[in-house]
């Protein structure tokens, strides 16, 4: 096990510096575009699949990294160059990472490659979990799945929301009810595969940050999917169903409950690190704005009310970075989230995201507030941090009731 370190090694300096030449030299001059368009940006992901960024072999590499740091290092240099296309690009890695996490080794490798597509034909791949009525309550999901005996066939219906990539993924990841008695412990996962029928794109949504990602309804409807397309197959879901059942009766549902909320902490440090990324990036162009812009005869860092904000920018990305990367760490070494830390990690860094970005706008003044210069679009884009993979509010229930063992709601 490797021991916390804030220093990196070499192979690792290598890889920051070799992706951050790619965002700074392919995503960033490609953000303001693809923000105005609101499309998919093709053209970078595939330069992204080129250069081996996009691809299954790139993240499990920094996934297997022994320090922990490989993903949230990553994530922040990525999302330093654009967070709305870094977005586009690692979508596809968390439907990839549903089915190493879940899936038989023929299931990842039959549809693993199929996620990814070749640098010159690049597709991409879809989770799904959230529905209207099921965001941060995931024990209100409605989507169903039915199992066919007759035809050895799982029939899916329902509507999923907020799905990155959804509807235009070659390889849709579904999570549905299987036994709506067990409440999330009778959820499984689905593979969905290309051209399936039933299977139909519903409402894109025009966001307000994070444009150049695709974001949409998904509807299923008697959407009939092969047996083997359930992830981990049939017998290992029977199984677990049927320890589920027996916990339930012997009362230990709630245990059971806690650990799979840990999963999810472990999660959170790689979004903590998104926010990490643009955070940096707002500041960068406030620092260097304020070195430059003069007022009154002299550049505007010479005065203490910028030059103040400044440090409190740096001082809060430092402390924020710090914190994904203690989680991270963490995680890979097996240490108990005694404290919540993943999600003090995500919490903390989302709210700085949003605040450092705000004050770059402040510092940049009237120009700050055009499309001119790129923090408005960071501001833009900081805010989702705060609501995709848990809001600040439910990573703060996560964080009280770990502290006090006790069911705050």
């Amino acid at each position: 096990m490797a021991e916390f370190t804030m220093e990196l090694n070499d192979d690792q300096k290598q890889v920051r510096d070799w992706i951050h030449g790619f965002a700074a030299d392919v995503i960033r001059p490609a953000a303001a575009e693809w923000d105005e368009r609101e499309e998919t940006p093709w053209p970078v992901i595939q330069e992204a699949a080129k250069v081996g960024i996009y691809s299954l072999d790139f993240y499990a590499q920094q996934f297997f990294d022994p320090t922990g740091l490989g993903i949230p290092m990553a994530m922040e240099e990525l999302f330093w160059g654009d967070a709305g296309i870094a977005l586009s690009i690692v979508g596809t890695g968390l439907a990839a990472i549903g089915v190493v996490a879940n899936g038989t080794e023929e299931q990842i490798g039959t549809w693993i490659p199929q996620m990814y597509g070749t640098p010159d034909d690049v597709k991409v791949a879809a989770f799904c979990s959230s529905e209207p009525d099921a965001g941060s309550d995931v024990g209100a999901m409605r989507t169903r799945a039915v199992y066919d005996q007759a035809k050895d066939e799982w029939v899916l219906n329902g509507t999923k929301t907020w799905a990155t990539n959804g509807g235009i993924a070659n390889v849709h990841i579904v999570v549905a009810v299987v036994d709506p008695e067990l409440g999330t412990k009778g959820h499984a996962s689905f593979i969905v595969p290309p051209n399936t029928p039933g299977l139909s794109q519903g409402q894109k949504f025009k966001k307000h940050g994070i444009r150049a990602s695709h974001t949409a309804e998904v509807v299923l409807e008697d959407c009939r999917i092969p047996g083997s397309c359930l992830l981990g197959g049939k017998d290992k879901l029977d199984e677990r169903l049927a320890r589920a059942r027996e916990r339930a009766r012997a009362g230990g549902g709630e245990r059971v409950k806690n650990a799979a909320m840990a999963t999810f902490e472990a999660s959170r440090p790689a979004v903590g690190a998104m926010a990490v990324g643009t955070a940096r990036a707002a500041y960068e162009v406030a620092l260097d704005y304020a070195k430059t812009r003069t007022q009154f005869g002299r550049p505007i860092i010479d005065n203490q009310g910028v030059a103040f904000q400044l440090a409190d920018m740096r001082t809060s990305i430092d402390a924020a970075r710090l914190l994904v990367w203690r989680a991270s760490w963490m995680a890979v070494a097996g240490k108990p989230f005694t404290s919540a830390e993943g999600s003090m990690s995500k919490l903390f860094a989302s709210e700085v995201a949003k605040k450092v970005t705000a004050q770059a706008i402040q510092i940049l003044g009237g120009n700050g507030f055009t499309r001119e210069y790129p923090v408005e679009r960071m501001h833009r884009d900081s805010a989702i941090y705060t609501i995709f993979e848990g809001t600040s509010e439910i990573q703060r229930l996560v964080i009280a009731r770990t502290l006090s063992d006790m069911p705050i709601r």
